[in-house]
């Protein structure tokens, strides 16, 4: 995986809203931390717009995150909000030049088919976090916003949590992927889909009936995402909804009952996801996963410094293998030369 060039007093960071539309009230807090903590912010120019539930049209939302994808001087792109949207403007992106210079891309829920399509189609690392509309309105930095702060400027950070009932004890590591079960479900053959083989796959869900939970748990199983794993990390699963006749489960025992033979390390409970605690994590990193009855500790193997690198080499290997192949274009026709003329 590439991983973006993190971030530096003076940077550029863009805030756009490829989903659901949103205020400048909302966003003010953002704009103020962000400034605090010595970034420029830029806005797409249809950030406050308005279309239906949408921040302005397909068009307009398209545009907006094309510019900062395009913009060389834009270190990193957060999303102002989720909802519903990005996934019927992903096909009209070009990331030709975002991945030419990777940057930061952040947010959740929603933008779930951000994170996909990028790991999927292009090796970049992203960022699963808390977004504007969601930052503190009194202007304290809390736990979320705090995390935030740490990954873009590379500090790092390990994760311990206290133990969960339905815990499956082990150990394991592997590349991190995920983020909202309903988007995940959705990509699932598109071009956007993850393959979750070999990873350490991360849950989180809002707002869904129990029983199509079950239904989304089922599809990851028949479609071989659960069998692969190394190892999976569930996060919040909130406002979940019941029938009139109850499904008999909880969110976390749905999930628990798919995984329970699988003999990986599961951990529930992690703080990330529609809560208030909504710890940043670095999606398409080599985490390491611990699971064992007094809790949970997962760390990100720092592959800064080895990404950057290969990536610098990707670079260069381009013009070198375009230099090699001219000299021997000119070595094949000159051998032609003599063969014909000699």
């Amino acid at each position: 995986m590439i991983t973006p060039p993190y971030l530096k007093p003076g940077d550029k960071i863009a805030i756009v809203a490829p989903a659901r539309k949103v205020s400048v009230w909302e966003m003010d807090p953002a704009f103020n931390v962000f400034r605090e903590w010595g970034l420029q912010v830029v806005t797409g120019p249809h950030l406050f717009g308005e279309f239906n539930q949408f921040s302005g049209s397909e068009e307009d939302r398209t545009s907006d995150l094309q510019m900062m994808l395009d913009d060389t001087e834009i270190k990193a792109i957060i999303c102002a909000r989720g909802g519903y949207g990005t996934i019927k403007i992903i096909d009209s992106l070009n990331f030709t030049k975002f991945n030419q210079s990777p940057k930061w891309i952040i947010g959740f829920s929603d933008v779930t088919v951000l994170h996909s399509h990028i790991h999927s189609r292009f090796g970049i690392e992203t960022i699963h976090s808390v977004m504007p509309v969601n930052f503190p309105k009194q202007g304290i930095e809390n736990e979320a916003l705090k995390s935030l702060r740490q990954v873009l400027f590379g500090e790092s950070n390990t994760y311990r949590l206290p133990a969960h009932p339905l815990n499956l004890s082990g150990s394991a590591s592997g590349s991190l992927v995920g983020g909202n079960l309903s988007i995940l479900y959705s990509l699932i053959g598109s071009p956007s889909d993850i393959d979750t083989s070999g990873k350490i796959l991360f849950l989180e869900d809002v707002d869904e009936y129990l029983y199509h939970l079950d239904r989304m748990m089922m599809n990851l199983k028949r479609t071989g995402k659960l069998s692969g794993l190394k190892g999976l990390i569930v996060g919040g699963l909130s406002d979940m909804k019941d029938n009139l006749i109850p499904y008999g489960k909880t969110a976390e025992e749905i999930i628990f009952s798919y995984v329970r033979e699988l003999g990986i390390p599961v951990c529930f409970g992690f703080p990330a996801g529609h809560i208030p605690d909504n710890r940043a994590l670095f999606l398409g990193r080599e985490v390491e996963l611990v699971v064992h009855e007094n809790g949970s500790v997962l760390g990100f193997v720092d592959s800064g410094n080895k990404a950057i690198k290969g990536m610098l080499i990707r670079r260069m290997l381009k013009p070198s293998l375009f230099i090699l192949g001219f000299f021997l274009f000119i070595y094949f026709i000159l051998h032609l030369v003599r063969y014909f003329f000699g």
